[in-house]
């Protein structure tokens, strides 16, 4: 292969970012709960720490942590229990939500939303796997710094439409309505999922 390969590169990477995962039901509860601004925030920390594991991929962190399974080790004890904190937190607040309202004015802070979507990716260990084997399958071992950076920023332009999709899909009228009548449901689904998401992470291997 002499090419980059654009359009598996970013196949690949659509349906990752696409499908229902710790990352697209944090942009969904957040933009349902607080508000298209707070969505969107979030939206950009996960994008953030997306962008961090696509340059590390691109330029070897990957292999490193191959050799060095310590490291994916520490990371992935360290999603592992942010997960499961984040599962704690949305069955916490299932069994306490008895007036579900949308927060206008929540009291998290646009910082610390920001840094929230900054850690779900970032502690995420199957992110840094996932960018080494798909720039391992599209893009030659002789491709340029410029190469490389254009894979990067075609990636992030991609996921940015995703995420912030999600942000604005979900903060619509019509999806805060839906969500002021199922609140504890939803709250319990994510939850569920975050927990399962937790421990799979942590008995998953470097070879699984």
């Amino acid at each position: 292969m002499d090419e980059i390969n654009y359009a598996v590169i970013l196949a690949a990477a659509l349906v990752a970012t696409a499908s229902p995962g710790p990352a697209t039901l944090a942009i969904a509860g957040t933009s349902m709960n607080q508000g298209r601004m707070r969505g969107i925030t979030l939206a950009s920390g996960i994008l953030s720490g997306s962008l961090v594991w696509s340059c590390s991929a691109a330029f070897g962190l990957g292999a490193v942590m191959y050799a060095n399974v310590w490291l994916f080790e520490m990371l992935r004890y360290a999603g592992a229990g942010y997960l499961l904190f984040l599962a704690l937190k949305s069955l916490l607040s299932a069994r306490h939500n008895n007036r579900p309202r949308i927060v206008e004015n929540a009291p998290v802070s646009i910082p610390q939303t920001y840094l929230k979507g900054l850690a779900i990716h970032l502690t995420n260990p199957k992110a840094i796997l996932f960018f080494s084997a798909l720039y391992a399958i599209g893009i030659p071992h002789n491709t340029s710094i410029a190469g490389l950076w254009s894979v990067i920023i075609a990636v992030g332009v991609q996921s940015s439409f995703v995420f912030i999709g999600y942000a604005l899909l979900f903060s619509t009228g019509r999806a805060q309505a839906i969500y002021l009548r199922l609140s504890r449901w939803f709250d319990l689904i994510f939850g569920m999922f975050f927990g399962i998401a937790g421990i799979k992470v942590l008995v998953s291997t470097l070879d699984s």
